[in-house]
């Protein structure tokens, strides 16, 4: 985003009002912004701001429906970046209402797009919101279809880790925390958490996991468990 833009300098300036608690302020600002977008550019980057700051889930919704439109119309390169937080926020936004279903579907298209999210942290973030939406809103049968899906969530079901092999690591990841084992969870959590069930999810959570193992500075029944894992046919 160009941060010479008014719009965008006052959603700057509003997110330090955020950071100082002064969520009157920040709102205000975000409104500022909404009132004086001169195109659906700049109009989709004020409603994101303004959906952080709605009384109601029903107008969280509303706003970040409003988002997701703008960014549509604009169609182009500048706005490719924002689609996974877009869907993930739509997905946040429909759990808070019950509607699990619709929020699976926003999940898995926020999956289908996650590539496009900046690396890094923000990257980051995006991964472990849309992994852990998905697990949770993961039993819910089809709800609304979107345009060019059979049924909602697409091929999600293909993006959650063998129960298996997900039991099991949950449980070493457990003891590690048990004990501070902030080596190994430093290694394993971002891929774990973030596994959307990919070929480069599965490699990256592969590696993390043999760094790990490499160090040998595991309980021996430890290392062998976190051994099997690694030989386990999901993760092979």
């Amino acid at each position: 985003m160009d941060p010479e833009l008014p719009v965008v300098r006052l959603c700057v300036e509003g997110m330090r009002a955020e950071a100082d608690g002064q969520a009157g302020r920040a709102l205000g600002l975000f409104q500022q912004a909404w009132e004086i977008a001169a195109d659906d550019y700049e109009a989709c980057i004020a409603a994101h701001y303004l959906a952080r700051h709605q009384n109601s889930p029903e107008e969280t919704l509303r706003w970040n429906q409003e988002c997701l439109e703008r960014a549509d119309r604009v169609g182009d390169a500048r706005v490719d970046g924002f689609y996974p937080s877009l869907y993930v926020n739509l997905g946040q936004a429909c759990r808070r209402l019950g509607r699990t279903a619709l929020a699976h579907t926003y999940f898995a298209r926020a999956a289908e797009r996650v590539g496009e999210a900046p690396e890094g942290q923000y990257g980051d973030w995006n991964r472990f919101a849309i992994a852990e939406g998905l697990r949770e809103t993961a039993s819910e049968p089809a709800g609304e279809v979107f345009e060019g899906e059979d049924e909602a969530g697409g091929d999600s079901a293909r993006r959650h880790l063998d129960a298996a092999v997900d039991g099991r690591l949950r449980e070493l990841v457990a003891r590690w925390c048990a004990r501070a084992d902030l080596m190994a969870l430093a290694l394993t959590l971002p891929a774990y958490l973030g596994y959307l069930g990919t070929e480069g999810d599965r490699l990256r959570l592969r590696s993390a996991l043999h760094m790990v193992h490499a160090a040998r500075r595991l309980p021996d029944d430890e290392q062998t468990e976190l051994g099997a894992v690694i030989g386990a046919a999901a993760l092979s």
